[in-house]
C-alpha cells in the first residue's frame, strides 16, 4: 500500500512538472480538417468582457472580474525529442527588425475563408506556413502572428494541429529574439522566433516573422479548432525582443494590387478575409472611409455620435475614440451609448451578478448607429444579443467601456463589411449584403 502511495506521488510531481506556469505581461481557399473541442461549453459575457478590458488595460469592476472567472494556467514546452532538436536552417545575423521580406501573389491578391467557431465567438482563417496549414485567428487588434508548434508538450498540443519548424524547407530561427504576449484575461504566449514562407490564400512573404510558443495558457490549449493568431494591427505593437517585427500585411501590402485587406464576418456563418481588393458584392451602396489614427498602434478613430433605432443622433463624449478590433467579440461603446441603448429596451439591466447588461432573451433588441469617423454605421439588433444566461435572460454584446476607449469587436463586424487600407491609413465600411 505505501508503494502505491508513493507511485501516486511521484506521478503527481511529474505533472506538476509539466504544467509549471510562465508570467505573461501582455486572441484559393483551403481545407483544414477540424477537430470537436468537448471543454467547448458555449458563449461565456462576462470572460468576453473581462478580456476586452484587461487587452486594453482599462479598469475592471469587481462584478466583472467575479463573474468572469477566468483560468490562466499556462502549460509548457517538453524536453526535446531524443534525437530530434530544434533544427536552425542558418543564421540571420540576430533579430534584426523585420521589413526585409519579400511579398507575392499571383494576381496582387489572396483569399481564404473566415469560419466562426460555435457560437461566433471567434472566426479562424486557414494560414499555410512552410508548406504546413493551421487555422489560425486574424486580430487587428495586436500584432504578433505566434502558433502552436512541436517545441510544446504533448499536453499542450492535444488536438491541434501544429507547425514543426523541422519539416520546412525555408525556417530560419531568429537567434536571441523571443515574444512575450498577453492578449487581457490573462491567455497568452511566449517562446522564441523564426523567419518562413507564409502563404494566404496567394499573398504570399517569404521571410515572414514567426513567433514559436514555448509556453501557452490553458484557455487556448482547450480550444483545439484554434492554432494561433495572426495580427493586423499596426508593427509598432509587435512584442518580438530584442527587435520588433513587421506583420504580415506591412510586409505583403506592397506586392497587393491595393495596400489593403477586407474583413467579412457573419452570423453563424462562412465569411472571408481577402488582401488586395474590395469585393463590392459584399456590401450595399458605396464605401465610406474615414482617416486612422496610428499613434497607438491600432485601427482607431473618432466616435463621438450614436443614435437608437434611427433615432436623432446623440453626443456621447466629443473626441471620443474607438477601435476596429477583429480578435474581440463584443461590441465596448461610451458608457452613455450603452445606457441609451438598453433603455429602449424592456427588461435590461445592468446586472452585478452577471457583470454588464442583460436583458430577458425575449426581447426584441433596436438597431444601433454608431459614429464611425464622422459617419453613421448600423449594428443590428439581432446581432447584439451575445450569450444567454439562463432560459430566460440574455448578454449583451454591446457593454459599457471603463475608459474612454471604445472598442468595436465582431458584433460590429458582423453588421458591416470592413476594409483596412494601408495605404493611406484609412477605415472603409458599408452594410453587410
Amino acid at each position: 500500500m505505501q508503494s502505491f502511495a508513493k507511485l501516486l506521488l511521484l506521478f503527481g510531481l511529474l505533472a506538476l512538472a509539466s504544467a509549471s506556469p510562465v508570467r505573461i505581461q501582455k486572441r484559393g481557399v483551403y481545407k483544414v480538417e477540424r477537430v470537436p473541442n468537448p471543454n467547448y461549453t458555449g458563449r461565456n459575457g462576462p470572460r468576453a468582457l473581462l478580456k476586452t478590458l484587461r487587452k486594453y488595460r482599462m479598469p475592471i469592476p469587481a462584478s466583472v472580474a467575479g463573474a468572469a472567472q477566468q483560468q490562466t494556467e499556462m502549460i509548457s514546452k517538453r524536453e526535446p525529442k531524443r534525437g530530434k532538436g530544434h533544427r536552425q536552417k542558418g543564421q540571420n545575423g540576430g533579430a534584426a527588425a523585420g521589413g526585409q521580406a519579400a511579398g507575392s501573389a499571383a494576381n496582387g491578391t489572396g483569399l481564404v475563408t473566415t469560419t466562426p467557431e460555435a457560437n461566433d465567438v471567434e472566426y479562424l482563417s486557414p494560414v499555410t506556413i512552410g508548406g504546413q496549414t493551421l487555422n489560425l485567428d486574424f486580430d487587428s487588434g495586436s500584432s504578433d502572428l505566434w502558433v502552436f508548434n512541436s517545441q510544446l508538450s504533448t499536453a499542450a498540443t492535444q488536438g491541434h494541429t501544429i507547425y514543426d519548424p523541422t519539416q520546412s524547407k525555408t525556417f530560419a530561427l531568429m537567434q536571441g529574439a523571443s515574444f512575450e504576449i498577453s492578449y487581457g484575461d490573462g491567455s497568452g504566449a511566449a517562446g522564441n522566433v523564426g523567419t518562413d514562407t507564409v502563404d494566404i490564400g496567394g499573398a504570399t512573404v517569404t521571410k515572414q516573422a514567426i513567433e514559436l510558443a514555448t509556453a501557452v495558457s490553458r484557455s487556448f490549449v482547450e480550444d483545439t479548432n484554434n492554432n494561433g493568431l495572426l495580427g493586423l494591427a499596426f508593427s509598432q505593437l509587435n512584442t518580438v525582443q530584442p527587435a520588433q517585427q513587421k506583420t504580415f500585411f506591412d510586409n505583403v501590402k506592397s506586392s497587393l494590387a491595393e495596400p489593403l485587406f477586407t474583413a467579412d464576418l457573419r452570423a453563424q456563418a462562412a465569411g472571408a478575409y481577402e488582401f488586395g481588393r474590395v469585393d463590392t458584392s459584399k456590401f450595399t451602396g458605396a464605401m465610406t472611409w474615414v482617416p486612422v489614427n496610428t499613434t497607438d498602434g491600432f485601427w482607431q478613430f473618432t466616435s463621438e455620435k450614436f443614435a437608437v433605432d434611427g433615432g436623432t443622433p446623440q453626443t456621447s463624449t466629443a473626441g471620443a475614440q474607438a477601435i476596429a478590433d477583429t480578435g474581440t467579440t463584443l461590441l465596448l461603446a461610451d458608457p452613455a451609448v450603452a445606457q441609451a441603448y438598453y433603455a429602449q429596451v424592456d427588461g435590461a439591466v445592468d446586472d452585478q451578478q452577471q457583470g454588464g447588461f442583460t436583458f430577458p432573451c425575449s426581447a426584441q433588441l433596436p438597431d444601433l448607429q454608431l459614429d464611425v469617423g464622422g459617419t453613421m454605421a448600423t449594428v443590428k439588433g439581432t446581432d447584439i444579443n451575445f450569450a444567454q444566461v439562463d432560459d430566460q435572460t440574455c448578454f449583451g454584446g454591446l457593454q459599457a467601456t471603463t475608459a474612454g476607449l471604445q472598442i468595436y469587436g465582431d458584433i460590429f463586424f458582423k453588421s458591416n463589411f470592413v476594409a483596412f487600407n494601408g495605404g493611406n491609413n484609412t477605415l472603409g465600411f458599408a452594410q453587410h449584403v
